[in-house]
């Protein structure tokens, strides 16, 4: 099965750009002259070195011992939660920030969830000098409040949306809405694996750089490129695809992506698009995303601000329809539980995104020689306020 995406920017039947006039002069440069740029050597040379000097790749695949020892399995997690900014958002951003250079413009607009994309944008706007205008929802600006911080810091205007249920759908409209304001001198750095065509795919080729290293660390490990298990969280599907992508095509290796499912997926109060979405467009794309009986955008929940997305990018949709990828669905209460353990067992706070994936653990039995590798996406000093309010509970 091909999990490319075509001159059109689908994947099966998902993807497309979908955009309003107005941007399609942006969108139309960016398709044409991505790739381009991107192969070019200079560019490469500059990606590889901020990667390596600046982001502190490669990150570490760490044999997680006493888990290991807890489930029965060989347990690995690939730590990009110990990446500059502490997140795998840094990785999408470096590449994004060079191309914005090279494409002329003087603007950078971003929008956040959690805040880690928000930081990342903010980080590498500083590192060349260039305006930064950060779009969050008031209520995760509120949740996030160490990374919004971190972001004004860093010279970014953090801008709250005030619409909706204040959260990164919102956000992202805020950010479309500037870029139609802004046609010439902007670039929309989006953080996920969302949006119109060309940035799913230019963001998957850009997190690919997680399972491009994986697959050497695993053969230096254990002897053999390939494991039985990956497992990731999915919002938008940005840290997911990363750790997916060099592995789409090895049929025995076995993908789990982990939605939060909230107080549960027939609650009401949710964010596992694929167990209640359905096919529709949103922010520019063809995907699976959650919808009122009327087809409007429902509402997300998640106690992590950074699955609180009603969608998913259009390649994970297609790896949902194809049955190439599992997914899973955990809530609130199993992810508080699953980061409590984490840290007690390998003394790693994680993020609240990155707990969903490490709760699969508890849901599914794996053999005792199986290898199973869980990304980290992200680091969990920016959720300790809500880690705190549930001390008494999980310690």
């Amino acid at each position: 099965m091909d999990f490319k995406a075509n001159d059109k920017g689908y994947y099966g039947e998902f993807g497309g750009a979908y955009i309003p006039e107005l941007l399609y002069a942006n969108v139309e440069e960016l398709r044409l002259r991505y790739k381009e740029i991107v192969a070019e050597e200079s560019f490469q040379k500059e990606y590889h070195q901020l990667l390596k000097d600046y982001v502190g790749r490669p990150s570490p695949l760490y044999y997680a011992t006493r888990l290991s020892e807890h489930y029965g399995s060989h347990i690995y997690l690939k730590r990009e939660d110990l990446n500059h900014t502490g997140a795998h958002k840094i990785n999408n951003t470096i590449g994004q920030i060079l191309l914005a250079q090279r494409l002329g413009k003087k603007r950078i607009i971003a929008e956040t969830g959690a805040g880690q994309h928000g930081v990342a944008t903010a980080t590498v706007c500083a590192l060349k000098g260039m305006e930064c205008i950060v779009y969050m929802g008031a209520k995760d600006m509120e949740r996030q409040a160490p990374n919004v911080a971190r972001m004004k810091m860093l010279g970014a205007k953090v801008v709250p949306a005030l619409s909706g249920s204040r959260t990164l759908k919102d956000a992202t409209n805020e950010a479309i809405r500037d870029w139609i304001n802004h046609p010439e001198d902007t670039h929309y750095i989006i953080g996920s694996v969302v949006g119109p065509h060309p940035y799913p795919e230019m963001v998957a080729k850009f997190q690919s750089v997680i399972s491009e290293e994986m697959k050497w660390q695993l053969k230096e490990a254990t002897g053999n490129e390939n494991p039985d298990y990956i497992m990731a969280c999915v919002g938008g599907g940005s840290n997911a695809t990363g750790a997916f992508y060099h592995f789409l095509n090895e049929e025995k290796v076995k993908l789990i992506a982990v939605e939060a499912a909230g107080m549960g997926v027939d609650s009401g109060h949710t964010a596992a698009t694929t167990y209640s979405g359905r096919k529709g467009i949103i922010h520019g794309s063809k995907t699976l995303l959650m919808q009122t009986e009327d087809g409007q955008i429902a509402e997300p929940y998640s106690l992590s601000a950074g699955l609180d997305y009603p969608g998913i990018g259009p390649l994970l949709a297609h790896l949902f329809t194809s049955k190439r990828a599992a997914f899973e669905y955990v809530t609130d209460e199993e992810a508080l539980k699953a980061g409590f353990f984490l840290a007690k067992q390998e003394g790693i706070i994680c993020a609240l995104e990155t707990a969903h994936a490490l709760a699969v653990l508890e849901k599914k039995k794996f053999g005792k020689e199986e290898v199973v590798v869980i990304c980290l996406s992200g680091r969990g000093d920016k959720d300790l306020d809500t880690y705190m309010k549930h001390l008494d509970t999980y310690v």
